[in-house]
């Protein structure tokens, strides 16, 4: 991918500017890239009119599977913080980071501390000893992140600490608004239980609100499920009268159409939030939209037990 060549250019393009900010006196803006669409959402709120920040992963795309072009690495090359997810959600990424060689560049991983969070609150893992990569479904974690957010940016702009602060408070106020809609909302849902046609994405919203997912195949997803999985699940949903079965936004909503039509139920999604389409990028539908259309659509179709 050339990318040496890529950062010599990058670096010089940069040095141009910066010193055009410096004889005209212009506040350089701080320059932000992420891996995800909830962590660009996260730090757009923080640094507000005084950041730049962009998300590596295109409109449409799916973050499993995607894979950066060497327009990309141009783009993070010149970048300030770059904020990814980790925990495997990105496999491309340290053998990019190795190679802009960037020392000056900060980072920030994300699902680093995930385990210790849920340790400290009791929870249980659910990745059979790898950590879940989904980090951004937990509302109160994510809290903690845009205060991760908001420490690097101070450090890289302390003249715009105050803003920042007050951006931070204002954007956590928001997700713990939504952490306790969530919870009053599914407290008179009428079951605990919904059917997942895909990966086990929503392992961290089922467990904080006491929900359990049952989904066609693990964390993975690459995996399938197999026939007898799916005999289970579908005789489930038949003894249960499920009348909603979830699929997720990005992948084909086949196999949840399989069961929904053995047992005469309706297909409904549920927006993993990694990403957007081209239209909800157009429509400026926001990570706190798509996580409240996802509560509607999960009390819609809550099985009673």
């Amino acid at each position: 991918m050339k990318i040496k060549r890529f950062s010599y250019l990058i670096k010089s393009i940069g040095m141009v500017f910066l010193s055009l900010a410096c004889v005209f006196g212009v506040q350089a803006k701080l320059r932000i890239v992420t891996s995800i669409f909830p962590l660009e959402e996260f730090a757009a709120a923080v640094v507000g009119e005084r950041g730049d920040v962009s998300c590596l992963l295109p409109p449409g795309a799916e973050i499993h599977s995607w894979k950066p072009r060497p327009s990309d690495i141009v783009r993070l090359s010149g970048a300030d913080l770059f904020i990814y997810n980790g925990a495997g959600l990105e496999p491309w990424m340290e053998d990019i980071l190795r190679s802009l060689n960037r020392p000056r560049m900060k980072t920030l991983d994300a699902a680093a501390g995930m385990r210790e969070f849920h340790a400290g609150h009791g929870h249980e893992g659910h990745g059979h000893g790898d950590i879940d990569p989904h980090v951004w479904l937990d509302f109160e974690y994510d809290q903690i992140l845009v205060d991760r957010i908001l420490d690097l940016v101070v450090e890289l702009d302390p003249q715009g600490a105050d803003g920042y602060r007050l951006r931070a408070a204002a954007y956590k106020a928001e997700l713990a608004d939504l952490d306790e809609f969530y919870r009053e909302s599914l407290k008179s849902a009428r079951g605990k239980t919904f059917i997942f046609g895909g990966h086990a994405a929503f392992g961290y919203l089922a467990e904080r609100y006491g929900l359990r997912q049952m989904s066609l195949y693990g964390l993975s997803p690459n995996a399938r499920p197999k026939p007898k999985q799916m005999a289970g699940i579908t005789d489930f949903a038949r003894k249960n009268n499920v009348k909603v079965i979830f699929f997720e936004q990005f992948v084909s909503p086949e196999l949840a159409r399989v069961i929904a039509d053995e047992v005469g139920a309706e297909i409904r999604v549920l927006y993993p939030g990694a990403n957007r389409t081209a239209a909800q990028v157009r429509e400026r539908v926001s990570f706190l939209q798509l996580m409240r259309m996802n509560l509607e659509n999960l009390c819609h179709g809550l099985i009673r037990e």
